[in-house]
């Protein structure tokens, strides 16, 4: 497993440059906002659509979370491109036995309330406006074993050009203070509403 790494110097240049690229690369992030309850963390999961899923989340995290930021990346990408460490990734590889201990770091950090962990539940990448949200069964290990410690959010982000050279990113936010799932099913079908929702919302968008 590769674990994040601290250097204090090297983290706040990583921060800057992702709120640059975002700057730089969109013309427009829009989210709603949600009330995280005080003392817990927060295990963020999202839809995995492209590259910049991991950016636009901490974008969110620094306007409205501010939390300590942590990603779970696929263990290829975490070798690839070592500097996210410094940007709070850990790495997570599938089918191996090491799997658990990615699945228990992230838990543990989620007994910190001053955390975020950010988790891609569909282990993939798939199309933006796919109906279907396919969830992997790690992310259950990680809500059993953080036992309730933490604020549950789920995020559908989707980003579009419409009527600009640079794309917008629409990020749908729910908070949800039940997370007493019995099974890797009944949380799919949770998210699986919010991200109906939140498609709906996106389809109607005029301009």
């Amino acid at each position: 497993m590769i674990y994040p790494k601290k250097n204090a110097i090297i983290r706040a240049g990583f921060y800057a440059y992702a709120r640059f690229i975002i700057a730089r690369n969109f013309s427009n992030i829009s989210f709603n906002s949600i009330v995280i309850e005080n003392g817990k963390s927060v295990l963020l999961i999202a839809n995995h659509a492209g590259f910049w899923d991991g950016f636009l989340m901490h974008h969110i995290n620094r306007k409205l979370l501010k939390k300590k930021f942590h990603i779970m990346l696929l263990e290829r990408t975490a070798k690839r491109i070592p500097i996210l460490r410094y940007g709070g990734a850990f790495s997570v590889k599938k089918n191996s036995k090491g799997i658990i201990q990615s699945l228990n770091f992230a838990a543990q950090l989620l007994n910190d309330p001053q955390n975020l962990v950010l988790i891609f539940p569909q282990g993939k990448l798939y199309s933006n406006f796919i109906t279907e949200v396919d969830f992997e069964k790690g992310v259950m290990k990680v809500i059993e074993k953080a036992q309730g410690k933490f604020q549950l959010v789920y995020s559908a982000m989707f980003i579009e050009y419409f009527t600009n050279k640079k794309p917008q990113a629409n990020i749908y936010l729910k908070q949800l203070n039940n997370t007493n799932f019995t099974n890797i099913q009944q949380l799919q079908a949770s998210y699986q509403e919010h991200y109906n929702d939140a498609r709906r919302l996106q389809t109607e968008i005029i301009l």
